[in-house]
């Protein structure tokens, strides 16, 4: 007999008020298994501790599969982009074969759209991806551990804070006034080259990553990717340039936001742990990552400085001189919820509940408003989201690869892990492994930060900053493009951080 009062009770209670078993809670409880379960089975070899693992959790190896399955997807999205339009083509053409005006399901509307078409272009967006196999995902460990334990571990134990965020600073760093005032900083440093669009160029890849350190990178990403878009990429640069910006500018992001402690999130997952302030942050990443910026832009404008010189834009497009002025009132207010929900961070009922109130000031001051996006955030969230509940599910073989690598191998290591799984989860899972020195430390964090530009996975942000950018592709953004685009400034960044 269970006594009155005690833990015991009060479970029980709480499993009879919410109609369910207690062994359906016990399971749920156990997973996913914590990476400290499984000390006990280790060895001295990575292959025999991952087997190990493997088979004391065999759902280890789904999930791994899954998430496989879900990065090789966002390889191939261009892939099915392309099938997309064939589909539409051939649909087009068996319309205009048809008589006007037919109506084959009986609705009474021609049929314009094509199902099958939709559904591939669906396949082809990149935001969609890692969503559609968490769908998988939940299928699977409904399957292999229950129902209970699937929508406990999808709806109690991942965190969605971190999406939740970049939705709202996505939305609040993308309107009128914000991005008036960051348009008109960066024309000032603009101006030195004259206005041309390659000191746009310069000034846009330079500034915004930095600002990133304060207004965090997701921020930081919009501003930089729509101000690109409006001074670079609607010139139509060639294909090159194109790759070559846009990966510069994932790269520059990624590392850009460690002036601070609280900015970057693979930066935010140690801080706390670590006890790294904003003095230690910029006396040992900060001048690493500024000169690593630098380095990296000087790069690429002498490699391309033929065609950035080239670029011209008419003269209405060289800044916002011809727009109506956004009261300073406004512009003021406008900060202050931006500040506000950079500060609330890490709670949700509190950022959501003040963009809620953004919104209402937004319909007072209409007149001075863009019309607020969501759409674009709401995808990046909805990748993130998925992202996170894969994620939680690869610790069991990133936590003992990180272990066991020395300085240089570990940030190497690192790097390379970044180009596949989010930063944040990386740096992560570092403060789970014991003893780690601060050369250790320095290596994990600077290798998340350097490998952030690499792909569309590898870092939070970079997922705003394609969906935005992705129209000026018209195949879409290639992640082998893309890849190679930023490949040199990691490089370079690499360089600033082990070398200098």
């Amino acid at each position: 007999m269970i006594p009155a009062e005690g833990p015991a009770s009060r479970v029980l209670l709480r499993a009879v008020s919410l109609g369910l078993a207690l062994p359906g809670i016990a399971a749920a409880a156990e997973f996913p298994r914590s990476v400290t379960d499984y000390a006990a089975s280790d060895v001295a070899s990575l292959a025999g501790t991952l087997l190990g693992r493997a088979t004391a959790e065999p759902f280890n190896v789904v999930a791994t599969v899954i998430f496989a399955l879900a990065v090789a997807h966002t390889f191939l999205t261009a892939r099915f982009r392309h099938w997309a339009h064939a589909v539409e083509e051939r649909h087009l053409a068996r319309l205009r074969q048809r008589p006007a005006g037919q109506d084959r399901d009986g609705d009474g509307q021609p049929d314009e759209v094509s199902f099958g078409g939709q559904v591939l272009h669906f396949l082809g967006e990149v935001e969609a991806v890692f969503g559609l196999w968490a769908i998988v995902l939940g299928v699977a460990l409904a399957a292999f551990k229950g129902v209970d334990t699937s929508i406990h571990y999808l709806a109690d134990q991942v965190n969605y804070t971190e999406p939740m965020f970049v939705v709202i600073i996505m939305a609040l760093a993308s309107t009128r006034p914000v991005l008036r005032l960051a348009e008109q900083c960066m024309q000032l440093v603009a101006s030195l080259g004259g206005g041309r669009p390659v000191a746009w160029w310069l000034s846009i890849l330079t500034l915004a990553p930095i600002l990133g350190s304060f207004i965090t990178e997701p921020a930081a990403m919009t501003i930089a990717a729509l101000l690109l878009g409006k001074q670079f990429y609607a010139l139509n640069p060639g294909t090159k340039l194109k790759y070559a910006t846009i990966g510069l500018l994932f790269v520059n992001v990624s590392i850009g936001g460690t002036l601070t402690h609280f900015a970057a999130p693979p930066v935010l997952m140690v801080a706390a742990a670590w006890g790294w302030n904003i003095s230690y942050m910029f006396t040992h990443f900060g001048w690493h990552a500024i000169s690593g910026i630098v380095l990296a832009n000087a790069v690429y404008l002498v490699a391309f400085r033929r065609e950035l010189f080239a670029l011209q834009a008419p003269a209405a497009e060289n800044g916002p001189r011809g727009e109506e002025p956004v009261p300073v009132w406004v512009t003021t207010m406008h900060l202050g919820f931006l500040g506000f929900t950079v500060w609330m961070a890490h709670h949700p009922a509190l950022f959501i509940g003040g963009f809620l109130f953004y919104l209402a000031f937004a319909q007072a001051t209409a007149h001075h408003q863009s019309k607020v996006e969501l759409k674009t955030p709401l995808l990046v969230g909805f990748f993130l989201a998925g992202l996170v509940i894969h994620g939680g599910l690869q610790a069991w073989w990133i936590q003992p690869v990180l272990s066991r690598l020395g300085e240089v191998p570990l940030f190497a290591g690192a790097t390379i892990l970044t180009a596949f799984n989010d930063n944040a989860l990386i740096t992560y899972l570092a403060t789970l492994v014991p003893g780690f020195s601060e050369e250790l430390k320095f290596a994990v964090v600077s290798g998340a930060v350097t490998g952030g530009g690499l792909t569309v996975i590898a870092n939070a942000p970079n997922p705003a900053g394609q969906s935005i950018l992705q129209r000026y592709f018209p195949e879409g953004v290639s992640p082998l493009g893309l890849f190679l685009g930023a490949l040199v400034p990691t490089l370079l960044v690499a360089f600033s951080f082990m070398v200098l």
